[in-house]
This record gives structure tokens, sequence and C-alpha cells, in this order.
């Protein structure tokens, strides 16, 4: 991977670890504080309240984002422009989506089988607004590829919930769980305003006197252009929200128990951890993309998809062997004792969500690319497919069918993208060095029957069989002497273009 996207991708990556980790920890202080039946109302309801906004209201900033991504060096003038257009729309659309949303909360909670959770879905509206309005900043230092901001706000995010949640939660129980995530969002908001007015717009300013085009007529930018991308990802979003997270719902629906529903929750929260923590690639790649494409720099694309690909690869064998292998401990660790029946569907869903991971970072670099129709398309004609195969699945064996529907389905739809991967950048996954990954991953799940399950312990043994599947990959030479020096420039202080100087010379790793 080149130094420039490595180091991008390495501090978005540490801030999202944070992130999930700051998650990881309210998810378990919250279902131990609640139990298991109100932990799977609290699941419920802020999934479908995070749904809805992350599927309807990242349209027009997903939209700005890869439109500044193509003008902010060229034109920084237009960026004040797409700002104020996306500015708009998005109002519009988050305030008539809160105002719905709150008025549909008794018929979500009827379709659910549970009237009970009406005025949580009512208070839980308040999300929608904050989550919008701190989500649009993060979308706007993306398409600036203000990273190290992005960086910043996360972490800060990551110690808000925290704050909010917990706290609230131990007054309030569910109700104040759910205040404490808008409260933890609207707090980011504030922060990135305060950084925009005080930095990035003096920054852009000086910019625009630098390049001398103060004097020019102000540019205009057809607001249609956000629109008209903003809608097929909303699509795309829908879908693919829907297919991540349809098998909950229905585990509600057809199973009618708290219990199960809570203990699915908890396999789904620790099964995505993976997804959670490459969801960092997808931020940094979308602006990356589009503006390679836009310049029509076709090498340069493929050769940061390839090197994407191949990252992605390496990082999520190893990891979701280990999560598999030791299902029962990270269950124990997170949610104690008392979830321990989410282990069995955990270590199946886990492989399922790593295909997912694939699957979704490839679907931003589709979009990045202007080609939303593939992802939007492939991840409805997953969700149809996710929705029959656990209606099934779900009937004959529970929350396990249910995991087993969901990576069936995601197994599919990921070979189907990447296919398109080849057809439209011609790259593939290159057979010698995923046989060299694989074998690495077999050896590692072999050496895992020595260790253990033990409670704390496993996090030794994880490290350890990690450290022995890298050192395979040495020894098969898939890892380079190339791979450790630029790691070891990213964790040091240099900047960007110092270390893209002393590595200007070097070749990708195959």
């Amino acid at each position: 991977m080149s130094p420039s996207l490595a180091k991008s991708t390495f501090w978005v990556t540490v801030s999202e670890i944070i992130f999930n980790v700051s998650g990881f920890v309210i998810h378990s202080v919250v279902g131990r504080m609640l139990g298991p039946s109100d932990y799977g109302r609290y699941g419920l309801v802020i999934t479908m309240t995070t749904m809805v906004i992350i599927l309807i209201g990242n349209g027009i900033p997903t939209a700005m984002s890869k439109y500044l991504s193509e003008c902010f060096e060229c034109n920084p003038r237009l960026v004040g422009v797409i700002k104020r257009q996306a500015i708009i729309l998005q109002s519009i659309v988050i305030g008539a989506i809160t105002v719905i949303f709150f008025l549909s909360a008794p018929l979500i909670a009827r379709i659910l089988n549970d009237p009970t959770l009406t005025p949580l879905f009512q208070l839980s509206s308040l999300i929608i607004p904050a989550f919008a309005a701190a989500s649009f900043y993060f979308s706007y230092y993306t398409g600036l590829h203000e990273f190290n901001i992005q960086s910043v706000l996360k972490t800060l995010r990551s110690i808000f919930k925290i704050i909010t949640i917990i706290g609230l939660a131990y007054f309030f129980r569910v109700p104040g769980s759910v205040m404490g995530y808008s409260a933890a969002a609207f707090l980011v908001f504030l922060v990135a305003v305060g950084i925009d007015k005080f930095k990035i717009s003096k920054k852009l300013q000086a910019n625009v006197e630098t390049q001398n085009f103060a004097s020019l007529p102000e540019p205009t930018f057809d607001w249609r252009k956000l629109v008209n991308y903003a809608w097929q990802i909303v699509i795309f979003f829908l879908a693919y929200e829907l297919l991540i997270s349809i098998d909950l719902y229905l585990v509600k629906g057809i199973l009618r128990d708290d219990y199960l529903t809570g203990i699915y929750n908890a396999s789904l929260t620790i099964g995505r951890i993976p997804y959670y923590i490459f969801y960092a690639l997808t931020v940094v790649l979308l602006p990356v993309v589009s503006k390679t494409t836009s310049e029509n720099n076709h090498k340069e694309t493929s050769k940061i998809i390839e090197q994407s690909l191949r990252l992605m690869l390496m990082l999520l064998i190893p990891s979701v062997i280990l999560m598999s292998v030791f299902a029962r401990p990270l269950i124990r660790l997170f949610y104690s004792h008392i979830y321990i029946d989410a282990a069995t569907p955990m270590s199946i869903l886990v492989w399922g969500v790593g295909f997912l991971t694939i699957y979704y970072v490839f679907c931003f670099v589709m979009s990045g690319a202007g080609k939303v129709k593939i992802p939007m398309v492939l991840s409805s004609v997953g969700l149809v497919i996710n929705t029959i195969l656990n209606y099934i699945f779900i009937k004959r064996y529970g929350i396990t069918g249910s995991a087993i529907a969901t990576s069936i389905t995601s197994a599919f739809i990921t070979f189907i993208m990447l296919y398109y991967i080849w057809k439209d950048f011609g790259v593939t996954i290159k057979i010698k060095s995923f046989l060299k990954m694989a074998a690495a991953g077999a050896i590692m799940y072999a050496a895992s029957f020595l260790f253990n399950r033990g409670e704390l312990i496993f996090i030794l043994w994880s490290a350890i069989l990690f450290a022995l599947y890298l050192f395979i990959l040495y020894l098969l030479k898939e890892i380079k002497k190339d791979d450790i020096a630029v790691i070891q420039k990213l964790v040091s202080r240099k900047k960007t273009e110092e270390i893209e100087e002393e590595f200007s010379g070097n070749e990708p790793a195959a």
C-alpha cells in the first residue's frame, strides 16, 4: 500500500478501533446493567433509528464528499458553494425524516409485535438530527481529505458516548441510554463546527488567496448533481443496512422473544468487530478513488484497489478464525456468562461478516468511481435472499439459523462484487498470495487447539497465534521488508510528504 494512503488508513483505523472499543464497552456495561430483555429492546430501538439516519441521512453528505474531493485542490472556492447547497438539502431531508419517524413510532412498534416500544422510538427520533449533523461534518472532512481531523472527532465521539450513554442509562435505564446516544452526537457536532470555523474555513480562504481566485466571480455548482448521486446512495444504504439488520428484526418478529433477541443482538455486536474496524478503509477509499477516477488515472485506481484487497484479506483471515475459535470467552468477556448462548451463532456469523466487510469496502470503491448502481442493485438482491433464507432458517434452527442464512448471503454477494471489481478495474485476488494466507490461517487454526479457552487468557493466546500467522507469511515471503518499513514510518512522527519521498522508489509488495 502506498505510504500516503496507508498513513491515512492507519490513523483513521486507529480512531475507528478506539471508537468501536468504546462501543463494545458501552454494549458490555449496558447489557449487564439492563439484562437480556431490556438490552434487546435497547438494541432494536438504536439499530432501527441509526439505520434510518445512515440509509437516508448519509445520501447528501456522501455526494458532497465525492464532489469536494474532486475540486478542493484545483478550485477551493467551489468548496463553500457545494457545502451550502448540501446543508440546505440535508436540512430539508433530515427535518422531514425526523417528523415522519416520530409519527410512525406506533406503527413500527406494532410491526415488531410490541406496542410498548412506541415511546422509546419517539424518544429516539432525537437521534436523527443530532446524528445527521455530526455525520455531515465527517463527510465534509472526508471530501477535503482531512483525515486527521476525522480521527480526532471519532475519538472524541468515543469519549462522549461512554459518558452520556452509560451515565444516563444508570439513572434512567433504557430511555436514558437512548438519550445518551443523541447527546454524544450533538457534542461532536459542536466540536466539528468549531474546527470548521477556526481552522478549515481559514485554510480554504488562504488557498483561494494563494491561487489568486479571490478576484474571480463565485463559481456555480448544479445542486441536482448532489441529488442525482444521493438518491442512488440512499437506495444502497437502505438495502445494505436492511441486509445486515433484517436478521435481528426477523428474530424478534418470528420468535417473539425479548431474551433471544437480546442474545442474538449480542452475537451481532461482537461478530461485527471486523466490519467496524475496516469501515475506516471506506472513509479513505471513497474520496481517493473519486479523485483518481475523475483524473482518468486508471492505473493508480487499480493499484489502490488491489492494495486494499490484499490488506483486507491479510488481516481478515486471522481475525475471523480467532473470533470463531474464541467465541465463548469473547461473549463472556463482553457480556458475562448470562449471554453465553450467543457464542454459537456468533462463531458462525463472524464468517459472514468477513465476507460482508470485503463487500462493503468495495461498494464504496464502486461509489467513488461513480458506479453507484452496482452496489445499489446487488445490495437489494442480497436483502431479498437474506430475508427468504432467514425466514426459513429461523423457523427451523432459531437464532443459529439466522446466523447461517446471513453468512450464506454475505458470501454470495461478495463473490459477485469481486467479479465486478475484476470486470471494471481489472483487479483480482492473486491466487498465490491467497493460498499463502489460507495456509497460514489453517496452521494458526490448528495451533489454536493447543490453547485453552479461558476467561482472559484467550487474549494472550490470540496475540501469540496472530504473531504466528504473520511469521508464517513472512517465511512464505508474503510479508516483505517494504511492508515492515512502511508500517515503521506510519507510527513515526514524520509527515506524509516525507514518507512519500523516502518510499517513492519502492514497488508495492505482491
